[in-house]
């Protein structure tokens, strides 16, 4: 496979899961905002930049919050700004991707202007609902009509490492709200984890419980764990000749510790330097990333989280 060809593929599964998971986001926080009238509204939002890596020109209240990291598009890390990115990448490979594939991202292009229209007039929720739709379509589409060959291992991967990335900050939201006990059953449901969370468990929502399900837990697919065994086993599928001896390349073997550091972790200990745990997770993936870049696509940068840096 070109190299051109499986970084366009890496990306779209990046920015699509990028999309989603900041759609997850900012709907809790803006219900929050909403709903809670005890909730501040500047810290909020100051959380929610902090987060996402918005280092200049923070906003100030929740709607301009949702202009910065929701409709901006020329921000690769906003909502409209990754979907954009997503079908740019698409674009110059479709001869690698299925014709529903093309048609989700194509037309999700077309529609995102009426949708933002509507967003800003009547409300966020119903676009942050198809945000998810479109997301979850493209998922499908991929899983039903794609060869499992080397371009969908790295849409999976990407996928992958936006999703362990995405689910560590939506937790780092959480925990640094100044009120994060009232905020766990919100986050479950930013990770459409409630009701699995419920089968699970069979008892009411507790911050040690939500932890253990998000980081640790082996079955649902949104965990960071799974994510993190989900990437390994796409990166272990696309450079199958490491050889006996050591993971094979960097990328692999930072996955691979991040992996077996959660997965020997004692539940208890969840808690336990958590923002710290939960920025490492960040910073890891941000060097599997670059690992990926250097080992499969010629050494390219890897794109970050800074408003400054351009879309790929």
């Amino acid at each position: 496979m070109l190299s051109r060809v499986a970084e366009a593929l890496f990306w779209v599964g990046r920015y699509v899961e990028r999309a989603e998971d900041t759609a997850r986001l900012l709907d809790v926080h803006f219900h929050q905002v909403v709903e809670d009238p005890a909730t501040d509204e500047g810290d909020t939002c100051r959380v929610l930049a902090a987060v996402m890596g918005v280092d200049a020109d923070v906003p100030q209240d929740i709607r301009e919050t949702l202009e910065v990291l929701g409709y901006q598009s020329d921000n690769p890390s906003s909502i409209v700004g990754a979907l954009l990115a997503a079908r740019q990448n698409a674009r110059g490979v479709r001869e690698s991707l299925s014709a529903d594939i093309w048609e989700c991202l194509n037309t999700t292009h077309h529609e995102l202007p009426l949708r933002i229209e509507a967003a800003r007039a009547f409300g966020p929720a119903p676009f942050f609902s198809y945000v998810r739709h479109r997301a979850a379509m493209l998922a499908g589409h991929a899983d039903a009509t794609m060869s499992r060959d080397h371009g969908f291992d790295f849409l999976v991967l990407g996928r992958s490492v936006e999703r362990v990335d995405m689910t560590a900050r939506l937790l780092a939201a959480t925990v640094s709200t100044p009120s994060p006990e009232d905020g766990w059953i919100a986050t479950l449901r930013a990770c459409s984890a409630h009701e699995a969370y419920l089968r699970t468990y069979q008892r009411g929502v507790e911050p040690q419980l939500v932890l253990e399900f998000l980081l640790l837990d082996r079955l649902f697919p949104r965990s960071v764990f799974h994510a993190l065994v989900v990437g390994e086993q796409a990166l272990t599928r696309l450079d199958p000749t490491a050889g006996r001896v050591g993971a094979g390349n960097d990328a692999r073997r930072a996955m691979s510790r991040t992996r077996t550091d959660l997965e020997f972790l004692p539940a208890e200990s969840v808690f336990e330097d958590l923002p710290t745990r939960l920025h490492e997770l960040q910073t890891v993936m941000s060097e599997v990333s670059d690992a990926v870049s250097r080992r499969f696509f010629g050494g390219s940068a890897t794109i970050g989280w800074s408003l400054e840096e351009s879309v790929r």
